[in-house]
């Protein structure tokens, strides 16, 4: 595992799932080359999908733009080592919004 602290920067999960992102996060960082953010993005939604159900979207990379709809209590967005980290499940209304 990497020794390096990841820094949350907007979530609404709970704090459980949130230490599973990071940990998945982690992990990934550990079988794949930094610069492979596909494979990375890849190994957590599986591991999210596996653990909570079908549905999860993650995006990995150091510099990227989004806007997206997800359903309460399924985002977070966090940083570690050099790379920003983005998961959620999207919601069919938009009420869900971040």
């Amino acid at each position: 595992m990497l020794e390096g602290k990841a820094l949350i920067e907007d979530t609404d999960m709970p704090e459980k799932m949130q230490i599973q992102a990071m940990s998945s996060a982690s992990q990934a960082l550990d079988l794949y080359d930094v610069l492979d953010c596909k494979s990375i993005a890849a190994h957590i939604k599986k591991e999210f999908d596996r653990r909570y159900g079908g549905g999860w979207q993650c995006v990995v990379g150091s510099n990227f733009g989004c806007f997206f709809t997800h359903r309460k209590g399924t985002f977070i967005y966090f940083t570690l080592e050099t790379l920003n980290f983005l998961i959620f499940t999207w919601a069919s209304s938009p009420s869900s919004s971040p």
